[in-house]
């Protein structure tokens, strides 16, 4: 009886952030004015902190700002958040990020992404599509503090340049995961 109660309980908790999940997608999404001070804020700060995002934004064709993602998971996790593209200092369109993930995981945690889109191909591939999964169309390179030093025009050859910054809470683990990002009408 006692692993049964424990089954149901870990179950419930276990699926807590898929359902939290399905929740935020059907809310109406955040304030357009919002999202704007919050993605302008992420991108200020990204490039006042990190010269080699302050240069691939000067360089990139398109920037995709997803200024805050919420994740959780105990074994099945899911992450959410919203955010915007900019063409030079205007807004294009608004992009949904969901994650969803499957595997020994467990605790929450936000954080941001911006990805500098450096080829006019990833701005077009982004528009054309129902929705974008990271993995399929253009290349897309994650850039932490190693690769950021090696990074000059001569090396600059991906489609597309990912930052993750201001990381909160704690999660640990490891599990499969896919990341699908869509335009909304906020």
């Amino acid at each position: 009886m006692f692993k049964m109660k424990s089954l149901l309980l870990a179950t419930v908790i276990a699926l807590t952030p898929v359902i939290a999940l399905g929740t935020a997608t059907a809310a109406k999404a955040e304030s357009s004015v919002q999202l704007n001070q919050d993605s302008i804020q992420a991108l200020q700060l990204l490039c006042k902190t990190n010269p080699t995002a302050a240069d691939l934004y000067h360089r990139s064709r398109a920037v995709l700002i997803f200024p805050n993602i919420v994740k959780a998971g105990l074994v099945f996790g899911g992450a959410y958040g919203e955010g915007e593209m900019l063409q030079g200092s205007k807004v294009d369109s608004y992009y949904n990020t969901v994650t969803g993930s499957w595997g020994l995981q467990a605790g929450a945690q936000s954080y941001g992404y911006i990805v500098f889109l450096m080829s006019g191909s990833a701005v077009k591939y982004i528009h054309d599509t129902q929705g974008w999964e990271i993995g399929t169309g253009p290349t897309v390179v994650v850039v932490d503090q190693g690769i950021a030093k090696n990074l000059s025009t001569s090396t600059l050859k991906d489609d597309a340049y990912a930052f993750i910054f201001n990381q909160q809470g704690l999660m640990a683990g490891i599990s499969i995961e896919g990341t699908k990002i869509s335009r909304i009408n906020p």
